[in-house]
């Protein structure tokens, strides 16, 4: 394949590195898009920068993210920003996204879904790769706990992939046509909060809202059939983890 020019939007982030990595390994020009980037700083509130970071783009791969618990923030980044993003350049607009959002009645994820709305009706090229969540997000948290003599405890299920294996499922959508679509990566098994714990303790059941404990319970953050299914599972990733940072 003939080398692309690939800029990476939320290039210094849980996701974005490894995906910038994993593009330069590949032989890309990989331009590395961030409020703090010394060579293409970018502000997806206001628009800052982003006409020349993105000027002669193969792609833009929009890996952004917003704060956590400010659903107008998160708004102004993920939607707004997405919008300015795809007004800036008719490259292909490799989205990523979360599986099962549409299921949890959160509002990072309804932002989400308007973010992906956005990318659709856009007229652009779009890909859009939809992940469940990354073995870090449980992990680390869960290795805090273990530490305490903690362990949570909830029969809500989900799918934990690694990043890594993310990262490669889009570098690949990135290299290939646009599918106008959405393309699905999931880790290669389903597990229990409790499954997941990192270490026997003191049980500390994890309380949820009614409506959104029974979408997680039912599975509504897994998929049984993804277009590509990870190898390597939360154990391994567990493994790693303490291995790298014994206590």
């Amino acid at each position: 394949m003939e080398p692309m020019k690939i800029a990476v939007v939320g290039a210094t982030g849980t996701l974005g590195r490894p995906v910038a990595a994993a593009l330069e390994a590949r032989g890309h020009e990989v331009r590395k898009l961030s409020r703090r980037s010394p060579s293409y700083p970018t502000d997806l509130t206001t628009g800052a920068g982003l006409q020349d970071a993105l000027r002669d783009v193969d792609v833009v791969i929009n890996a952004s993210n917003g704060p956590a618990t400010r659903a107008r923030a998160q708004q102004a980044v993920l939607v707004d920003g997405t919008r300015r993003l795809l007004e800036a350049t008719a490259a292909h607009h490799v989205c990523v996204s979360i599986v099962g959002i549409e299921s949890i009645p959160i509002g990072y994820y309804g932002v989400k879904l308007a973010q992906e709305a956005a990318v659709a009706t856009s007229g652009r090229p779009f890909t859009i790769v939809r992940a469940t969540q990354f073995n870090s997000l449980f992990g680390t948290a869960l290795l805090k706990l273990a530490r305490r003599r903690i362990e949570l405890r909830s029969s809500a299920r989900f799918q934990p992939v690694d990043v890594t294996e993310v990262a490669t499922a889009v570098a690949d959508a990135a290299e290939r046509a646009p599918l106008h679509g959405t393309t699905t990566i999931a880790g290669p098994e389903v597990l229990t909060l409790t499954q997941m714990r990192a270490g026997r303790g003191l049980p500390l059941p994890l309380p949820l809202p009614p409506t959104i404990g029974r979408a997680l319970r039912s599975g509504g953050l897994t998929i049984a059939d993804p277009d590509v299914r990870g190898s390597i599972t939360y154990a391994q990733w567990l493994a790693l983890t303490r291995a790298a940072s014994p206590p």
